[in-house]
């Protein structure tokens, strides 16, 4: 037990500041060792009091200081390297001492997990003298592996004297203490349970799942596994219910040879951190039962998720969100009619790796944003007022591209690669037209899709790829399609006169799109910014319209007002405060704020429970309520006095919405749940919804329990 636990806080921190403003650091230059330095890490003794006393037991810290992307291990490393080892033999008066593990963090690199420290920590130490109330000399002779691109074996070695006297506080009793409650106990103090962990299959479908429990709901726990030696656990997938405060982590084994993946009957300790809380417990596997047939039904293989990712790449080109991408599509094969098939087939190609590009760098980024803690989801850009201004701006400069008011020209070298052409339509062209489907694809949703995604955020880096290369393939398939058979397209009749007529059809299409994006910006930035910001648009394409005659003046207006435009929501916001009221265009439904407590309590006294996570920016959302819920038997049904209507609304970042979703493995919207007496755990909704299907949840969320189990 550390003598710290027994130090008035107060009187730590004024020894700890009185310490630092002694002359020449005295204390503190007492209480440590000297650093030992490598060229990347740095390591020190350091001691929580400045003598002996008459403690049973010393606060000691093993202190290391890391530069920037180097790490040094946990005491159980994962699936590479060794943790910090520390020989004591040159001490003098000590017993022994108890070296304490902090929580790690997890560091995932090519699907190797590892765990360990970064910039710097801690770990305690509890040492022990042989005689009480006598000087102590230290002597740590510590082993440690420094780890970035490559790995470095250190040798440090390191000594402390504490003499006999009064055990004040130190300057470093709270460098200590920090570290100290870091290291994960029983998980009393933070509400935690480790229940149970039961194994199931065996060779490659080894799994152990664990139960946990959190008197406060679960954000994003993590699990570290010790067990034998030869089995390699990889990173948790995290199922979430009962408002978060249920967490059910199950992780793949490889190595073990036997049923259940040699786990059966094996002592293992499992270390779950969620934040700044943490639990640890050491028990048994238990066999597992079976996974139920709906579980297994949640948990397709990669290859059947990349079939469904795939479909529903190709249904995305049917949703309404893609009608304008559409247009762009049909203006294209249009140009081509009568034309060489060699210059078709380029073209429809370059068109396909904009869109699979695009899908990457969205793999790439979401990666990167689930390393960082970061919510993720499908259509998460569509929360940040920058990429809606940036992305009106865009479809504004389109639409007025169609109508002729310039030219839209990359230079040369990109859009003329493999062609040589009079007009802006080279395959630099095709490639941005890609680029520009997958930015309008992603406010919506399709059959398949958010299965697909679900499973690829509780996945890695490799799945996430995978995943939407097959959304991007699915997505890419018309253009594809036409590369293949570019016969389709050069049959079409050659472009002429009649096409300008067309061009303007389709760039009324692109500015309703453009003032669509603005309506969603209004829940963001105010209707006051969300305006200007559409007249500095309009001015924009004014400025493109005079600019055929004033050159490089016109320009100049079209940059200073595009910039206008990215500052106004700043200069605004506090005009006209956000207003997410009545977006949706369903007032005659009696729509709730959502509150994820409330529903338990609702579902106990009888009543039905239907939860919409929507958003102003999610046009499958909008398709789903006019059509569907605002419209006959299921209309009348929500509007009845038996059910209760809750509405989350994820036009902004919300935390509880975002975990609320991950709970049922879901990152993207639309997503509808009904829950009742009947289903109190919640009935998910496909996403495209049907009049059969709301009914049916219905029907069955309303049963009893005993009636619904016939």
């Amino acid at each position: 037990m550390f003598y710290l636990g027994s130090i008035k806080t107060q009187w730590a921190s004024a020894a700890a500041l009185l310490a630092a403003f002694m002359p020449g650091h005295a204390l503190a230059e007492a209480a440590a060792s000297k650093w030992a330095d490598s060229d990347f890490t740095g390591v020190r003794l350091i001691s929580a009091v400045e003598a002996t006393g008459g403690l049973e037991s010393v606060s000691l810290g093993l202190h290391f200081r890391l530069k920037e992307g180097w790490k040094v291990y946990w005491r159980s490393p994962g699936d590479a390297g060794f943790p910090p080892r520390v020989d004591w033999a040159g001490s003098q008066n000590l017993e022994k001492a108890v070296l304490s593990w902090p929580a790690p963090e997890r560091f995932s690199i090519l699907g190797f997990e590892t765990l360990g420290y970064k910039d710097e920590v801690v770990l305690p130490i509890s040492a022990i003298p042989s005689r009480i109330g006598e000087p102590v000399s230290f002597a740590a002779a510590v082993d440690y592996l420094a780890c970035n691109k490559i790995c470095i074996p250190v040798r440090a070695e390191l000594t402390l004297d504490l003499p006999a006297g009064p055990p004040l506080p130190s300057a470093f009793v709270y460098s200590i203490h920090r570290y100290a409650v870091r290291v994960p106990g029983d998980g009393a103090a933070h509400g935690v349970t480790i229940e149970r962990a039961e194994a199931s299959g065996g060779g490659k479908d080894a799994a152990l799942r664990v139960s946990a429990s959190g008197i406060i709901p679960f954000v994003k726990p993590d699990m570290y596994i010790e067990g034998p030696e030869e089995l390699q656990f990889s990173a948790p997938r995290v199922r979430l219910s009962d408002g978060g405060r249920s967490a059910l982590l199950e992780v793949s084994v490889s190595g073990g040879k036997d049923r259940n993946g040699g786990l059966v009957g094996k002592n293992l300790t499992i270390t779950i951190v969620d934040g700044a809380r943490s639990a640890e417990r050491s028990l048994t596997a238990l066999p597992g039962a079976a996974l139920p047939a709906a579980e297994k039904a949640g948990q397709p293989s990669l290859p059947l998720i990349l079939v469904m990712a795939l479909i529903g790449g190709l249904i995305l080109n049917l949703m309404p969100c893609v009608l304008p991408v559409l247009s762009i599509k049909l203006l294209g094969v249009i140009r081509h009619g009568g034309g060489e098939r060699r210059k078709v087939r380029l073209d429809f190609i370059a068109s396909a790796s904009g869109i699979l590009f695009s899908f990457l760098v969205m793999a790439g980024v979401l990666t990167a944003l689930k390393a960082a803690g970061a919510s993720v989801g499908w259509g998460i850009q569509f929360q940040h007022p920058w990429f809606l201004i940036a992305l009106t701006l865009l479809v504004t400069l389109f639409a007025c591209n169609l109508w002729g008011f310039f030219e839209f020209r990359l230079p040369n070298g990109i859009y003329n690669i493999g062609e040589h052409s009079s007009h802006a339509h080279g395959l630099g062209g095709s490639f941005v037209s890609g680029v520009f489907a997958t930015l309008l694809a992603t406010p919506c949703s399709a059959p398949f899709l958010g299965t697909a995604v679900g499973f690829a955020m509780t996945r890695g880096a490799a799945e996430i790829f995978a995943v939407f290369t097959a959304l991007g393939v699915g997505l890419a398939l018309p253009f594809l399609a036409m590369a293949a058979a570019p016969g389709l397209a050069t049959r079409l009749p050659r472009p002429g006169p009649w096409m300008n007529s067309l061009r303007r059809v389709l760039g009324v299409a692109m500015a309703a799109t453009a003032a669509w994006l603005l309506t969603v910006l209004v829940a963001q930035v105010g209707i006051v910014a969300a305006v200007v910001i559409g007249v500095m648009m309009t001015f924009v394409g004014a400025a493109l319209y005079a600019g055929r005659r004033l050159g490089r003046a016109s320009a100049m207006v079209v940059i200073a007002l595009s910039a206008a435009a990215f500052v106004t929501p700043n200069v605004l916001f506090s005009v006209a405060p956000p207003s997410v009221a009545g977006g949706n265009g369903e007032p005659e439904l009696r729509w709730t704020p959502f509150d994820e407590a409330a529903i338990a309590g609702l579902v106990a006294g009888g009543k039905v429970v239907f939860v919409d996570v929507t958003a102003d920016w999610c046009i499958t959302c909008i398709v789903n309520k006019r059509f569907v819920l605002a419209k006959g038997q299921a209309f009348a049904r929500l509007s009845g006095d038996s059910v209760t209507l809750m509405k989350a609304d994820w036009t902004l970042p919300d935390e509880n919405i975002s975990r609320y979703l991950a709970g049922f493995g879901r990152y993207g919207i639309p997503f509808n749940v009904v829950y009742g007496p009947g289903a109190a755990d919640g009935l998910p909704l496909p996403e495209l919804l049907t009049q059969d299907a709301v009914l049916t949840a219905l029907d069955k969320a309303a049963l009893s329990p005993s009636a619904s189990l016939r």
